[in-house]
């Protein structure tokens, strides 16, 4: 659509068509710098044709200490190629091929002025200006929930899961614990992902021996909790009394069957031993 826009009622509210237009001007910019060096780079690696991928993410963080971080990297075909050193303001290459940027851009006094700037004073601005705008949405506090469950792996092993979603703000601490131990190095997690609502959700998973008794829980950690949340792993243990309702009802069928096939005989002759539905008789086949 070419055109930049708000995401949020409170930078909408804020804010008016300078900042979007300024904006859509940098887009611009960045598109004809990108179709640029999506051409050296396919160049200096030698790479004719096929499909590639440039990342560039920069920017500024607030830390939990209040302290405001800034940071550029670049990325080629998802591999890191370029990261500044903001306390030298110099580029890092990370391989053989970035080198020859990194000289070039190394070399390019002005530009490392104006990033500096950018990041270290003008980003800083802004960041605290969107806080301050968002504050009552972007200071919020809101619990987690969590829920585990199992499910049959390989060679006879079960894989937990514990799911964490509706919690706010994005970090949090998952972890399943052994026997009170954590277990944190033989877990995998998805990463965290934003449930569409503002808020955000996790999966973290474990395998474990099921034939090796010990009690295992889902650890949760937020800073909104008071305490760190635990859910407990409880084996499933319902197959039992779903065999044994089945095997209740095959007789109970049995039996009504029975009931039917002989008041179906009343009203005629009354049946010797022979015909009686019992052992060896038709109602007892499946």
């Amino acid at each position: 659509m070419q055109r930049v826009e708000p995401r949020t009622v409170w930078m909408a509210q804020n804010e008016g068509p300078e900042l979007w237009d300024l904006r859509l001007f940098w887009s611009w910019r960045w598109e004809a710098w990108f179709n640029a060096s999506l051409k050296t780079l396919g160049e200096l690696y030698n790479q004719s044709e096929g499909f590639h991928v440039i990342q560039t993410i920069y920017g500024c963080d607030l830390r939990e200490d209040n302290v405001i971080q800034v940071f550029y990297q670049d990325s080629y075909d998802g591999r890191d190629f370029l990261s500044l050193d903001k306390e030298t303001m110099t580029w890092v290459a990370a391989d053989i091929g970035a080198q020859i940027t990194k000289r070039r851009w190394d070399a390019e006094v002005d530009d490392n002025q104006g990033w500096k700037h950018y990041l270290e004073e003008y980003c800083r601005e802004r960041l605290s200006q969107e806080i301050e705008y968002g504050k009552e949405t972007l200071q919020r506090k809101v619990r987690p929930t969590a829920r585990v469950s199992d499910r049959s792996s390989h060679d006879g092993l079960t894989t937990l899961s514990c799911k964490v979603s509706g919690f706010y703000p994005q970090d949090i601490t998952v972890t399943w614990l052994r026997n009170g131990e954590s277990r944190q190095q033989v877990t995998y997690s998805e990463g965290i992902l934003p449930s569409g609502d503002g808020t955000y959700q996790t999966w973290v998973t474990m395998e474990i021996d099921p034939m090796i008794k010990a009690h295992y829980s889902c650890h949760v950690e937020h800073e909104s909790l008071l305490e760190p949340l635990s859910v407990p792993w409880e084996p499933n243990n319902s197959l039992i009394p779903i065999v044994a309702g089945v095997i209740i009802a095959v007789v109970l069928v049995g039996v009504i069957i029975g009931v039917v096939v002989w008041k179906k005989r009343l009203p005629g002759k009354e049946p010797g031993m022979g015909g009686f539905p019992g052992l060896g008789g038709p109602c007892t086949h499946p």
